[in-house]
């Protein structure tokens, strides 16, 4: 089967196009044909080596996928074969076919596309959690989201809509935040602004009680400068590639609460709050009530772009590859 190799760590450049063994399923396993598989950001940062935990060359990146089930390894009765089903792996997804135990795939409604659901869980999951679970956003806040034309961004405004927030977009240029708009953000901010302090305080002079931050970098203290006092700050990546340092006397003056999230830990400390997440996020993945907001769909051949266009953060919404 054709799947995408990195041979050696380093940037996108690093992965090629191969035809590679198929997958042979063991026991209480099955084996998908990939027809979608999202990018995330995450895996950038693993092909390159930066991620928290390290992948042993040479490997399929790729975490997050749909398709349909094409064996089953032994012991295993449901999924049945030609079952339409997504999953994540932390590896392996950028290719025709992925094995993965059989107990980690969901079925995939019948009026729900392969690239919808491929786009799906990573990102919304992601957002879900800091705002149920971290933030306890509620009803009539302002949610303050940077980054918000991303993966993780695009999620957390369509998220917080839902969620009967009123949503502050933070995108640069007028792509994005025409994208933010169409996902129900009230409130657009160019981050590429020269001054985006104060184009915050001009656009929110009330502050914010929320912030979801995957950026970081020079976006990162603005956003804390317009919480207002006791909001709650939640850092969830740095795909500006720089970690910010907050002033503390800025947390100390508004009574800021700081908070981090990252799925693993979340998931070993916090299992019972992720597993009513997933529920709810479940019901309103089926509903229709949210759903990705695509922003291309490449081939195969074309994964070194697709990589490229989260590593250089000019993609806009879920970038799907389609093997």
């Amino acid at each position: 089967m054709r799947a995408a190799v990195c041979s050696v760590h380093g940037p996108p450049e690093s992965v090629e196009i191969r035809e590679v063994d198929a997958p042979t399923p063991g026991p209480g396993q099955v084996v998908v044909s990939v027809r979608a598989a999202a990018v995330n950001f995450p895996d950038v940062l693993i092909v390159a080596d930066r991620y928290q935990l390290s992948v042993p060359t040479p490997f399929v990146p790729g975490s997050e996928f749909a398709g349909e089930v094409a064996e089953l390894g032994e012991g295993v009765s449901t999924p049945a074969v030609g079952d339409r089903v997504r999953g994540t792996v932390f590896h392996g997804a950028f290719a025709e076919q992925v094995v993965i135990d059989a107990d980690r795939v969901h079925p995939i409604p019948d009026d729900v596309t392969m690239v919808d659901a491929a786009g799906f869980y990573v990102t919304h999951a992601t957002a879900y959690h800091c705002l149920r679970s971290v933030a306890s956003l509620q009803k009539g806040e302002r949610l303050l989201v940077t980054g918000a034309a991303g993966g993780v961004g695009s999620a957390a405004v369509a998220l917080g809509v839902a969620m009967g927030a009123e949503v502050v977009a933070v995108a640069s240029g007028r792509e994005k935040l025409d994208l933010c708009e169409r996902l129900g953000a009230s409130v657009l901010v160019d981050a590429s602004a020269d001054d985006l302090r104060g184009a915050l305080r001009e656009s929110v002079p009330d502050g914010i009680d929320v912030v979801l931050d995957p950026v970081g970098g020079d976006v990162a203290e603005p956003a804390v400068r317009a919480c207002r006092y006791g909001a709650r700050f939640v850092t969830v990546g740095f795909a500006s590639g720089d970690i910010p340092a907050i002033p503390l006397n800025l947390v100390l003056l508004k009574g800021v609460t700081l908070a981090g999230f990252e799925m693993r830990g979340f998931g070993t400390h916090h299992p019972d709050l992720m597993s009513r997440d997933l529920q709810e996020l479940e019901d309103l993945f089926a509903s229709g009530v949210v759903r990705p907001a695509v922003g291309a769909t490449l081939p195969l051949d074309e994964v070194v772009e697709a990589l490229r266009l989260l590593a250089d953060r000019r993609a806009t919404g879920k970038i799907i590859i389609v093997p």
